[in-house]
């Protein structure tokens, strides 16, 4: 039986945590910083993490 490969879109947007969570970046984090107002630029600059049926998911892509 062949090895699964790593989905190569999953692997550079998430990353799993020590204790099994899948992290991920927020959108709106990159330019236009003048627009949006500081509490804004606050929130999207932490990483999120997924919801339980969506890290099964992600975690499947990643080879997990």
């Amino acid at each position: 039986m062949p090895k699964n490969k790593t989905h190569s879109g999953a692997k550079k947007r998430f990353k799993i945590t020590g204790t099994g969570k899948v992290k991920h970046a927020h959108a709106m984090n990159v330019h236009k910083f003048q627009e949006k107002t500081g509490s804004r630029k606050r929130r999207v600059a932490v990483d999120g993490i997924l919801s339980a049926p969506d890290s099964k998911k992600i975690k499947k892509l990643l080879g997990k």
